[in-house]
This record gives C-alpha cells, sequence and structure tokens, in this order.
C-alpha cells in the first residue's frame, strides 16, 4: 500500500517545483539561511499540492488511463488504490497544506490557490480545449517562480518571467508531438482528445517559436541593464550557450529518440541532459556569487 501511496503522489514529478527557487537564486539570496528556509518551505507546499492535483487527476481520468499503455499502471487505474481512498489522502494532504501556510503572505497563498484551480480546471475541461491546454500547463511554471518571489518579497526580471513562460511552453508543445507522434505510430493507442485538433506540422511550429522564445529572452536578461546592474558583471552571457544546447538536446530527444511524453523521465534520466544542467548551474553560481 505504502508502494503504491508513493507512485500516487508522483515524488519525481515535484522536480517541477525547483521552479520556486529561480528567484532566490537570481536575487542573491540563496545563502541566507532565513530566505533559504521560507523558499524550502513554499517549494514542500507546491509539492503537496501538485500531488492533490496529480491524485484528483488520476480519479478523473482513471477510465481512460486503463486503456493507455502506460498509464494503466498508475494506482488508481490499475485499482491497487480506490478513489476514495484517494480522497482520503488528498483531505489530509489539504489539512497539511492549509497548516503550512499559517503566518505566509497573502500574495504566496493567492498564487498557490490560483496555481490549484487552473490544475484542477485542466483536469477536468481545460485539457480538452486546444492551446488552451499546453497554456495551462505554462501557467503552472509561471505561477511557481512568482510564488517564489513573493513568498521571500523580491522582483523578478520580466526577462526572466517571459523565459519561464516559453520554457513550459516549450516542454508542453513538445510533450504534445510526442503524444501525437506516438498515435501515428500505433492508432489503437487511447490518449487525449484534444490531439485530434493538433498534428506533427503544428505542433513542431509551436515549439520552434517557443524555442526561440527561450533563447532570444534568457539571452536579452543575461546582458539586460538591471542584470548587469544587480550582478555587477556582464559575465552571465557564458550561461547562454548551456540553455541553447539543453534546448537543442531536449529536441534532439523528442525528435530523433522518440521521447518527450515524460519530461521529467528526461531530465532526471538522459546523461547529457543531467550534466548540461549541472555545469549551467554551476556557471551561473560562479558568476553572480563569486563577489559576495
Amino acid at each position: 500500500m505504502f508502494t503504491q501511496i508513493i507512485k500516487l503522489i508522483r515524488i519525481p514529478q515535484w522536480i517541477k517545483n525547483f521552479f520556486v527557487f529561480v528567484p532566490l537564486v537570481f536575487s542573491l539570496n540563496l545563502f541566507h539561511k532565513e530566505l533559504l528556509f521560507t523558499t524550502l518551505l513554499g517549494f514542500f507546499i507546491f509539492c503537496l499540492t501538485s500531488s492533490v492535483v496529480y491524485i484528483i487527476n488520476d480519479i478523473v481520468d482513471a477510465d481512460a488511463d486503463r486503456a493507455h499503455p502506460v498509464k494503466k499502471q498508475r494506482p488508481i487505474a490499475s485499482r491497487k488504490i480506490s478513489p476514495s481512498q484517494g480522497i482520503i489522502i488528498v483531505a489530509i494532504f489539504t489539512l497539511v497544506i492549509v497548516l503550512l501556510c499559517i503566518g505566509l503572505n497573502s500574495s504566496f497563498i493567492f498564487l498557490l490557490i490560483l496555481f490549484f484551480i487552473i490544475n484542477v480546471l485542466y483536469s477536468f475541461k481545460l485539457k480538452h480545449i486546444v492551446l488552451l491546454d499546453v497554456f495551462s500547463i505554462a501557467a503552472g511554471f509561471l505561477i511557481r517562480v512568482l510564488a517564489g518571489a513573493v513568498i521571500i518579497g523580491v522582483a523578478v526580471s520580466s526577462w526572466l518571467i517571459l523565459t519561464t513562460m516559453f520554457i513550459s511552453l516549450f516542454l508542453a508543445v513538445m510533450k504534445r508531438h510526442s503524444e501525437i507522434a506516438m498515435l501515428s505510430e500505433d492508432s489503437t493507442v487511447t490518449t487525449r482528445k484534444v490531439l485530434a485538433y493538433y498534428s506533427l506540422s503544428f505542433a513542431d511550429q509551436m515549439a520552434t517559436i517557443a524555442a526561440a522564445g527561450v533563447i532570444i529572452c534568457y539571452a536579452l536578461y543575461t546582458v539586460s541593464e538591471r542584470t548587469i546592474t544587480v550582478f555587477k558583471t556582464e559575465n552571465l552571457i557564458y550561461t547562454t550557450p548551456f540553455v541553447v544546447f539543453g534546448i537543442f538536446r531536449y529536441m534532439f530527444l523528442v525528435y530523433m529518440n522518440r521521447q518527450g511524453e515524460n519530461t521529467t523521465r528526461i531530465l532526471l534520466t538522459d546523461v547529457v541532459m543531467i550534466i548540461t544542467v549541472i555545469l549551467y548551474l554551476l556557471t551561473t553560481m560562479f558568476i553572480i556569487y563569486n563577489k559576495y
């Protein structure tokens, strides 16, 4: 039972909530103990909230998941955990979330509620509406970044917000591309109804635009006047090649290796991608923190 609960709350998916740390890192407060602890608290709250959303989604999609080659193994779809047990877990997690939010500022709580509402709407309706489905996913990442900023009371660069929006759109569109490609290879596979409104060429064009948006916005962020003033250096531009390589590597894995349906799996299992992320983080940390 415990193993099934761990699978149900999808701990590997918690990696997405690390976007909460973006404002902490880029506001030069990573080593500020109080703000670090506050951000960790926000991260944990978003992890629990994400798990609540995943459980609700699994309950709603149980019948459809049973017809999917991979999703049929999920605890509720495979009937190893009943919907009523899932609801109990949701209730417990919700109580813990409410208790953890006591004392936090109202802006963070508002963004958390907004995150929950958008994701629940996605589970019930938005994922069936063309374009709104990918923008709903993107909104979740953007809200995480904004929540990470308000919980510690710092401002976020507009260019960084745009970068977050484009990279989340990119990941969402590439996920749709993988699902369409899987459907075209095996028409017996049951997938999302919204895929009927997409095509590989349409998804490719959106992915290209989103990828270009990520690279351009991040590059402009590194050379913006505000960034140079805050970090007292122009060297952040040298982290751009890691971003470009990471985007290209992800596209290679999706287009050439037929991956992409599970973003988390790529980030946690592809050695080249892991090394790229680590090198980016180390380079960024050295550039912006070596004077402090």
